[in-house]
């Protein structure tokens, strides 16, 4: 329980019995409750007003990295036939225009 030992939680709630009485305590530990379920709750309303943003970016983020894949591979393909000789190149037969 948020990483507290058994010694550590018998230490504090001794102090809160000590600061509060056995009067208040009761009181005191309802609202500790109802502080942490409100909190359970919010947190858990911000996971899942964020977490569809969250997924829509991770789209967005891989499409822009395909797109960037092909671009890259497509410049890549480019270079590669403009530095390739024009004897080497697909179609040229070799001979040229020689007389």
């Amino acid at each position: 329980m948020f990483g507290l030992g058994a010694g550590e939680i018998l230490i504090i709630l001794v102090i809160a019995f000590l600061l509060f009485g056995p009067k208040q305590l009761p009181e005191v530990g309802r609202q500790v409750g109802k502080a942490v379920k409100g909190f359970k709750e919010t947190a858990e309303d911000l996971r899942k007003s964020v977490e569809p943003e969250l997924n829509m970016i991770q789209q967005e983020v891989k499409m822009v990295e395909q797109d960037f894949q092909a671009s890259m591979k497509e410049a890549e393909e480019e270079i590669n036939q403009a530095t390739t000789p024009a004897d080497k190149q697909p179609g040229s037969s070799g001979t040229g225009n020689q007389a």
